[in-house]
């Protein structure tokens, strides 16, 4: 059956299992417990690095008034609550936050709550400094959308554009919205059926591409694509044989191509209404599936995936595994070939409904949902990759001429920075973070910084607006 929304779903507490007994060889670590008062229950949660080398994200339940936080890691697992939600009366300022944070161009983190806000159930806009000082930027009331739970994207005109799962002028099947760092929102387009709850991504072409867990010509899910002007067409619709139920959203790897999972469906049935997979789908909506998942290397798919520095993906399974169910962490190759890396046994955390990230020290982050026994209220974990550190960008896009934030790991003494060859002027503000010009004659490709300890490339190329 397609999952339930996050946000709505009772997360029942687990039976205690032994110990995962892991090898010298594992790469996994458990960084965080959460204990409730420091937030419960990560759902959906992409930790962002900032500027400052800590990682952030939101917990959907937990903190002050247990309605979720917006947290701050270090890399070596120190947590620290920046925000506890509900603190205002009637919670107008918003609680459960599912789709976790964006870093934009100003510094500040913008993210979405499920509910709260002026009428107290719609959920709202918000930013948050990496201090922790929240402003709610709007309130969701209902014709303009409700429920929003995927994360917000900073696009290529510096806007933040999202998806509400509800609400809407006339049929109560979510909206795709634009909001500026200010709050303004206007609502671009009305779906007409849905489940919504990916991320947007959008492409090198400029328009947006997102899923939805139903719907289509089939019923089982969709792939569309939206104008920034909010113009709406199906992509592809899923027959349950290529996959059902894309949940996570999408992304668009250094081939051009998207890239995403489907919750259910596939070729292999061992699991209820098929066990799920991994898909590639042009922009012209050509999909292949690379992998159907078998429950041993993990089932039921529900976060995006990511592309890091080797040219492999990696993501989570809700499910499946060796360690009795929890879920996994997964590698899979450009051809599909999958390698589990961690089998979740519940007491190191269960159920992962968010996707990793690659911090630039190279390796991997996430959280797990929930768990048993101390764990019950989730964790956020760490999966050693052995990849070299690099240097990523606050937006991947720019003209020439304008500052771009880029940050990564031992910048202090920095001596040169280059896009595609072309130098750069730059200023180092910390050892964590720099801005460099965007120089005359750059071209689309990779940034290149040198420190004193060598020379660290960037994840992706960055783009060239003309």
């Amino acid at each position: 059956m397609t999952p339930f929304s996050p946000c709505n779903l009772v997360l029942a507490l687990l039976l205690a299992v032994p110990a995962s007994l892991l090898s010298h060889a594992d790469p996994f670590k458990t960084l965080i417990i959460f204990d409730g008062a420091d937030g419960a229950t990560p759902v959906d949660t992409p930790l962002v690095q900032g500027t400052d080398g800590s990682l952030y994200g939101t917990t959907l339940g937990g903190g002050t008034h247990d309605a979720g936080t917006v947290f701050r890691m270090t890399a070596a697992g120190a947590v620290t609550t920046l925000y506890s939600f509900c603190s205002l009366p009637k919670c107008q300022d918003g609680a459960m936050p599912c789709g976790g944070l964006v870093l934009a161009s100003d510094g500040n983190f913008y993210g979405t709550t499920s509910q709260g806000g002026a009428d107290g159930i719609s959920g709202t806009v918000f930013r948050i400094t990496p201090t922790g000082k929240l402003t709610t930027l709007h309130s969701f009331d209902g014709t303009d959308g409700s429920g929003p739970q995927a994360p917000l994207i900073q696009a290529a005109d510096g806007e933040l554009y999202g998806i509400t799962e509800n609400g809407g002028y006339e049929f109560n099947a979510g909206t795709f919205f634009k909001v500026t760092m200010r709050g303004t929102l206007t609502t671009l387009y009305n779906f007409s059926a849905g489940f919504l709850s990916g991320t947007l991504v959008q492409a090198t072409d400029g328009n947006f591409y997102g899923t939805s867990e139903s719907a289509g010509a089939n019923g089982y899910g969709m792939i569309f694509k939206l104008t920034p002007s909010g113009g709406f067409s199906i992509l592809h619709s899923f027959d349950s044989t290529d996959g059902s139920a894309p949940a996570c959203g999408l992304l668009q790897a250094s081939d051009g191509n998207l890239y995403g999972t489907t919750y259910q469906g596939g070729s292999n049935l061992s699991c209820e209404n098929g066990c799920g997979t991994v898909f590639k789908i042009t922009l012209a909506g050509a999909l292949t599936t690379l992998h159907n998942f078998d429950s041993t290397d993990g089932s039921n798919p529900i976060a995006a995936l990511v592309q890091a520095t080797d040219g492999n993906f990696y993501g989570t399974t809700y499910g499946g595994g060796t360690g009795g169910g929890f879920g996994t962490v997964f590698r899979m190759t450009r051809a599909g070939k999958v390698t589990t890396l961690h089998s979740f046994a519940g007491t190191d955390g269960a159920q992962p409904y968010g996707p990793v990230s690659q911090d630039t020290n190279g390796n991997l982050y996430g959280t797990a949902t929930n768990g048993t026994g101390g764990a019950a209220d989730g964790t956020a974990f760490l999966v050693t990759t052995r990849l070299k550190p690099f240097v990523s960008f606050v937006q991947g896009r720019g003209k020439v001429g304008e500052s771009i934030a880029i940050f990564g790991q031992g910048l202090t003494g920095t001596t040169g920075v280059s896009f595609g060859g072309a130098t750069a002027a730059f200023k180092v503000k910390s050892d964590s973070y720099l801005t460099a010009t965007v120089p005359d004659g750059a071209t689309s490709g990779y940034v290149t910084v040198t420190t004193p300890a060598g020379s660290l490339k960037s994840r992706a190329p960055f783009q060239v607006l003309r």
